[in-house]
Formats: structure tokens, C-alpha cells, sequence
């Protein structure tokens, strides 16, 4: 269901809601800079120590705790530090070393091909099926209203694969490499050049985990390489299961473009960005490790703020909510995590093929499955 606002609503949701955004930012200042150097420094550190016990030991207690230490490193690398550094969250401080121009992450998407992509392109078509590809990467059906076709039954599959691929699921879709196949278009050399740029960022990483820190190891160069590769599949299925969370369990609402005004007010794109994000709730170390997009809703409606405050104006946020009597989707991440595998499976068959199939109908309900919709 898409809630709508009468206009004064919307406009007085919009003023609302920049009141919010303004507290945060005149507020903003030494505690939210101490926050984000102490956790950097803390994120070196927990990596550094884990390689270290990972070198030079085939022992399993030592391995079980490097590769954890390793995959909680890299997580953190990605999303909590990572993914709001290049929001611009902390550009604000002036601190060189920590800045959207000038970061890098462990991550084989180059970090200017992603701002690009999440930052204009995401964050400004929020769930609007057909421009923004995050949602599904455009390999998925993701609502109702998309007509079904055979090739959706292998959906949950895919998404599997991508879960478990999920940086290079990215690294794809930051390029628009799956429209380009689809449509079988030709990469313009502004592409190719765009590419080029992925592979090298990506050949660099497969190489420091692969065969520099494995050769490092000496003898252990098995464990080492088992473990890195073990630590980058825990971070995508991690990673891939936060994004699920926020923007695709039931009751998330998609929309069409021609259902959207082009000259979409500040009022309405805050309601789109509400209607279209969820949240995850439980404690503080689960904030962290999601890199706070457990507060999915209130990072897209501000998605430049420093992620350190969202868990603070959360219930100012869910007061708003209240007020325009819109739904607040949060729960906890099991829930959230099978409420979007129940959507992916769901979409991936014909509309109501569950509700409608039972023992009695259920070999020419398969049936049914095998033939193209007219």
C-alpha cells in the first residue's frame, strides 16, 4: 500500500524533518570526530592483530580467532566506516585522511564508481523499479506489479549466489554492467575506461589476500588463504543480508516512475524514502556492525549526517511516524532477514501461485510454471 499526504501534510512533514537534520548538524562536533578516528584506529587494529595470528599457524584456535577477527575487520572497513566516509557523513571535519575524495576501502568496487552510483543514483531514485537497480540489482522481480516470467523461478538461487559474491555483485552494478547485458549495448570508452579501473582495484585485492598475505605465511599460506577467503565470504553474506534488510522485507513499498511527480517536492521525497527503507532493531554492537543502516530509514532520509547519531534521533524520527500515521517497518534482523528471502521466493513465482496451490492442484499448478505468460 502507498500512503499518500495531502500537501500542507507533506510540506509540514518536510519542515519537520529539516528541523531534525539541522539539530544534528549545529550539534555536530568533537565527540562525533573522536567517534569516527577511534574507530578507524580500533578497525586497523582488530586487522592487524588478526593477520598477525593468522601467520605462521596451521593451529585451529588460533585460525578460528584470526578469521573472525579478519571478517568483523573487514566489515567494519566496509560499512560502518567505508560506506558513510563516502557518504560525505564526516567531510565536515576537513580531516584529509578521512574524506569522501580521498578514502578507500577493502573493497573491489573503486570508491569513486560507488559514490557514484549509491550516492546520485540510489539515494536520489530510492525504489522507483527501473531507475534504481539497488534495489534487486535489476536482476530480481521485486514487486507484483512486474510481470512474471519463467526465468523468476531461479531468483532465490541467484540471490544466493549474489549474497555470496555480493562485492562483486556491486562492483557490477555500480558499472551498469547488467543493463549493458541485457540491452546489448556497447560500452561507450567512457565504460570501458570505467572497467578498466574496476579490474585493476579488483586484481589488487584478490592479490593482497590471495598470494600476498598467504606467501607471508610461509608454510601456513593454506590456512591463511582459507581464512581470507573465509573472512570475504562472512562480510557478503553479512553485507548482503543488512541491504536485504532495508530495503526489501514485506511491507517496504516500491514505485513506478509514472506514478511519481517530476518535480518531486522536499516533502515527498522524504516520503518516499520512508515508505521505501526498514530498520533493524537490537543493541548497540548490532548498530555497529551493520555500519548503523540497522537504521536504514533514518540514513536515507538523512544520509549525510554522521551515522554515530541516527541511534539518538531515532524516536524523534519514529515520533513523525506517529504523527502522520505512516508505518514504521522495524523489527528484529531474523525477522527482517526472512521477511525479504520470503519476499525474493514469493515474487519469484506468479502472483498468488501460493495462496492458489495445495496437494490436490499441485501438478498442474507446476505446470503452470513452465509456460510464459501471454
Amino acid at each position: 500500500m502507498i500512503h499518500t499526504l495531502a500537501p500542507s501534510d507533506l510540506e509540514l512533514l518536510g519542515k519537520e524533518l529539516d528541523t531534525i537534520r539541522q539539530d544534528v548538524l549545529d550539534d555536530r562536533g568533537a565527540r562525533d570526530a573522536a567517534y569516527i578516528r577511534r574507530l578507524v584506529r580500533v578497525q586497523r587494529l582488530v586487522e592487524l592483530s588478526s593477520r598477525a595470528m593468522l601467520m605462521g599457524s596451521r593451529r585451529r584456535t588460533p585460525w578460528l580467532l584470526g578469521t573472525a577477527g579478519l571478517a568483523v575487520a573487514k566489515v567494519l572497513d566496509n560499512m560502518e566506516i567505508g560506506h558513510n566516509v563516502l557518504h560525505g557523513q564526516w567531510d565536515w571535519m576537513r580531516d584529509p585522511k578521512i574524506h569522501s575524495s580521498t578514502w578507500e576501502w577493502d573493497h573491489v568496487t573503486p570508491a569513486a564508481q560507488w559514490r557514484r552510483a549509491h550516492n546520485d543514483t540510489h539515494h536520489r531514485f530510492t525504489n522507483i523499479i527501473g531507475q534504481d537497480n539497488d534495489l534487486g540489482y535489476g536482476i530480481m522481480r521485486v514487486d507484483e506489479a512486474q510481470p512474471w516470467e519463467p526465468r523468476y523461478l531461479l531468483q532465490p538461487a541467484w540471490n544466493l549466489v549474489t549474497a555470496c559474491i555480493f562485492e562483486y555483485g556491486i562492483a557490477m552494478f555500480d558499472l551498469d554492467l547488467g543493463e549493458h547485458l541485457r540491452e546489448k549495448r556497447r560500452m561507450s570508452p567512457e565504460k570501458k575506461a570505467d572497467v578498466r579501473v574496476m579490474l585493476t582495484k579488483a586484481r589488487r585485492q584478490l592479490v593482497k589476500d590471495f598470494v600476498v598475505y598467504p606467501a607471508l605465511s610461509g608454510r601456513a599460506w593454506r590456512t591463511t588463504l582459507a581464512a581470507n577467503a573465509t573472512a570475504n565470504l562472512l562480510r557478503n553474506l553479512w553485507s548482503h543480508s543488512v541491504i536485504m534488510c532495508g530495503h526489501f522485507p514485506e511491507g517496504v513499498s516500491t514505485f513506478e516512475q509514472e506514478s511519481l511527480d517530476e518535480n518531486e517536492t522536499r516533502g515527498q521525497w522524504y516520503l518516499r524514502q520512508m515508505l521505501g527503507s526498514a530498520n533493524i532493531s537490537g543493541s548497540r554492537a548490532l548498530h555497529l556492525m551493520t555500519g548503523n543502516l540497522s537504521h536504514q530509514i533514518e540514513h536515507h532520509i538523512f544520509p549525510d549526517l554522521p551515522s554515530n547519531r541516527y541511534v539518538e534521533i531515532a524516536p524523534r524520527v519514529r515520533a513523525v511516524f506517529d504523527r502522520f500515521d505512516l508505518p514504521y517497518n522495524a523489527r528484529p534482523m531474523v525477522k527482517q532477514v526472512a521477511s525479504a528471502w520470503h519476499k525474493v521466493v514469493r515474487l519469484s513465482l506468479p502472483n498468488g501461485w501460493l495462496a492458489d496451490t495445495n496437494r490436490r492442484n499441485l501438478l498442474p499448478q507446476l505446470r503452470r510454471l513452465a509456460v510464459r505468460p501471454a
